[in-house]
C-alpha cells in the first residue's frame, strides 16, 4: 500500500505509524468509566471506507488522517490532522 504525504509525496506504508480510527476526536470525559471502557475495548471492525490516524514516522513526522478502504487498501484521501482538527 502506498500512502501520498501531503509534504513528502507518495511512500510505502512502512514508513507511516498506524494509530487506529478517527475517533480519537470523540475521547469521552473524565470520570465516566463506562464511556471510557467502551473507548478503550468495545471497537468495530467495519469494511469498507473508514479514516484513520497515521504518523509519518519514517519521514517528515507529519499526522495524516487517511481516508482509505479496508477491504481494496485503496487510499481515497490523506489530508494534514492540523487541517482536520483546527
Amino acid at each position: 500500500m502506498r500512502i501520498t504525504c501531503p509534504i513528502c509525496g507518495e511512500r510505502d506504508r512502512r514508513e507511516f505509524y498506524y494509530m487506529g480510527a478517527d475517533d480519537y476526536l470523540d475521547r469521552p470525559a473524565e470520570g465516566d468509566v463506562e464511556a471510557m471502557h467502551r473507548y478503550l475495548h468495545i471497537r468495530s471492525n467495519p469494511a469498507g471506507v473508514t479514516r484513520d490516524l497515521w504518523h509519518h514516522e519514517a519521514g517528515c513526522s507529519a499526522w495524516l488522517v487517511v481516508e482509505r478502504n479496508v477491504s481494496t487498501h485503496e487510499i481515497l484521501r490523506v489530508e494534514l490532522a492540523s487541517k482536520v482538527v483546527s
